[in-house]
């Protein structure tokens, strides 16, 4: 039997190659999408992937990078069309035997085949490679599959990224829903078949996808952009509140006024401000005031029957008061329009359901009926941080990417501008850090203590006291390796052991462990080195929140969060990604 130390040795150079192995299997490109991977070894800088401008074609480049920088919409194409290999081509290719009014088969047939779901995913993968040297492709692949879809080409005249912007949501949103429908049919027609119960149900559910409705809309396993809007008008003078008029939307258009600067909060208040609005006719004022007329006329009625029909009349009204103003009782001689009440209302707007993506389009067309149509110069401010939504459901949101014009109303230039961040699962921004701590621990730990046999060791805790110690001491270890950096508390002793504690016979099992986690690394460095990688991670994480590209077809260099901010008279598209409980707010 070989020597301890020995066999400690070989243990430890197989955990180093497994951790190794491991990296570049989880994190193959660090030393290009690492944080300290901003030059090369020759002194060059990194860039990333641009875009060949062949046809007048930055209105579409544009758009592309900066929804390259979106990690939902990213996640999202990934889950989409990963369901959909594992749904199966049968799911996808039937459609609904029966068609509503306006509806065709082949159309159906291709949105839920979703070739520009499987284009946008494949023309992001290229753009968010990171190349050693300069590397421009094209955005053809994307605007063929556009063009295929729509059946028609895409027109270079006009060049709006907001109307190619809103052309590619719109088709991604209809194939994300037409794929779903596809899905509940599949399921409906599953359960149908087999009843839903017993065994021979399992078979062709087993493949299934789970029915989706309309509350997982900006949820996680909805189409990222999509939010809702509502409306509703109440009466000054009564009091009436209509019911809300909801509106899906894709991208948000705010208005921009008319004056030398404003912001980006400013604009929204103009969206989802409360307006008044005089000279309007309120239902249920309007019931009322019929109300009103038909008892006057029953006071004046002669006949019986007359006043039969007048009551009958009042009851429907009185009915329609109680149930639904909106719906006045049909085939009923209603007082004059011209005597109607006009009421005061107020109008308020907001959103109800708010996306993971809010894509922002600021107008700034001025229409002129007695010349051409002018541009809007004015100055817009807005922050890295957007606050939306009221105190009870307060939604955060960070600027991941801007699309900015240059020059006038019927002529200029895009140009983008996208954060320069690492997205999980994409990259692994610190692979060293994490995988080093596992072989400094976890393989070692091995090593030195043979894998118990999980039931047995369970069945003998409670019988010997020293085997519950060293489950313990087992755990603790397993806990520790978790954490990609152990806190620097743990080991403060010149000796190693954790508060200058001593082992003792009993701690048998523990005292191994440390002792070989020991022998692999040196005692006395470890605790600066780690207080050096947190400072300097930290250090890290504030310089990358200020670091972007500002794109301009194959034109790329870096720029900073303030360059972004300060194209208040140019900025066009704002793209802004909801924060999640533990993300880090930029800087």
């Amino acid at each position: 039997m070989p020597d301890k130390p020995a066999t400690v040795v070989a243990y430890a150079a197989g955990a180093s190659l497994a951790a190794i192995a491991a990296f570049y299997v989880f994190g193959p490109t660090f030393f290009i999408d690492g944080e300290n991977s901003h030059n090369t070894s020759d002194g060059r800088k990194r860039t990333i992937i641009g875009l060949s401008n062949p046809a007048n074609d930055c209105f579409i480049n544009s758009v592309l990078q900066a929804l390259a920088g979106l990690g939902d919409l990213r996640l999202y194409l990934i889950k989409e069309l990963h369901r959909r290999q594992l749904d199966g081509p049968e799911v996808y290719e039937s459609v609904p035997t029966v068609l509503r009014k306006g509806e065709r088969a082949d159309k159906i047939l291709s949105l839920q085949k979703g070739p520009v779901t499987k284009a946008l995913k494949d023309m992001l993968d290229a753009l968010n490679e990171r190349p050693i040297y300069k590397k421009t492709i094209s955005a053809r692949p994307m605007i063929e599959a556009l063009e295929r879809a729509f059946q028609t080409r895409i027109s270079r005249n006009q060049q709006d990224a907001q109307e190619f912007l809103q052309i590619v949501l719109e088709r991604l949103y209809d194939e994300y829903h037409a794929a779903d429908n596809a899905r509940k049919r599949f399921r409906a027609r599953a359960l149908g078949e087999t009843g839903g119960d017993g065994p021979e149900s399992e078979g062709p559910l087993q493949r299934t996808p789970t029915i989706r409705t309309e509350a997982t809309i900006g949820s996680d396993d909805g189409f990222p952009f999509e939010g809702r809007i509502e409306s509703q008008i109440q009466c000054q003078h009564c009091g009436f509140k209509t019911k809300p008029t909801a509106t899906t939307f894709v991208s948000l258009t705010l208005n921009v006024p008319q004056k030398s600067s404003t912001s980006l909060d400013h604009c929204f208040d103009i969206l989802l401000k409360s307006e008044e609005i005089d000279d309007y006719k309120c239902d249920q004022c309007r019931l009322k005031h019929a109300l009103e007329w038909k008892t006057d006329q029953l006071r004046a009625a002669q006949t019986e029957p007359e006043r039969a029909q007048l009551h009958e009349d009042i009851h429907l009204i009185e009915h329609a008061l109680s149930e639904d103003p909106e719906k006045p009782p049909e085939g009923m001689v209603m007082p004059p329009s011209s005597q109607t009440p006009r009421r005061k209302i107020r109008k308020s707007t907001r959103i109800t359901v708010f996306p993971k993506v809010m894509a922002i389009h600021l107008s700034r067309s001025v229409y002129d009926p007695q010349s051409y149509s002018t541009k809007n110069l004015a100055k817009v401010s807005y922050a890295q941080r957007l606050r939306l939504g009221g105190i009870l459901n307060e939604k955060w949101y960070k600027l991941l990417g801007v699309v900015c014009h240059k020059g006038s109303h019927n002529s200029g230039h895009y140009e983008s501008f996208r954060r320069n961040h690492l997205y999980p699962p994409f990259a692994t921004p610190d692979p060293f850090g994490a995988y080093a701590a596992a072989s400094r621990n976890a393989s070692t730990a091995a090593s030195a203590t043979p894998s118990p046999n999980i039931d047995a060791f369970r069945a003998n805790q409670g019988n010997n006291p020293l085997d519950a110690q060293s489950s313990r001491s087992l755990s603790t270890v397993s806990l520790s390796t978790a954490n990609s950096r152990p806190p620097s508390h743990t080991v403060n002793s010149p000796n190693g052991f954790a508060n200058g504690h001593t082992p003792k016979a009993d701690d048998a099992s523990s005292t191994d462990v440390t002792l070989s986690v020991q022998r692999t690394e040196t005692q006395t460095s470890r605790p600066q080195i780690q207080s050096q990688e947190s400072n300097h991670k930290s250090r890290r994480r504030k310089k990358s929140s200020d670091r972007w590209w500002r794109i301009s077809d194959d034109k790329i260099k870096e720029a900073r969060t303030s360059d972004v901010l300060s194209m208040q008279r140019e900025v066009y598209l704002l793209f802004y990604e909801l924060e999640r409980p533990g993300d880090d707010a930029p800087t």
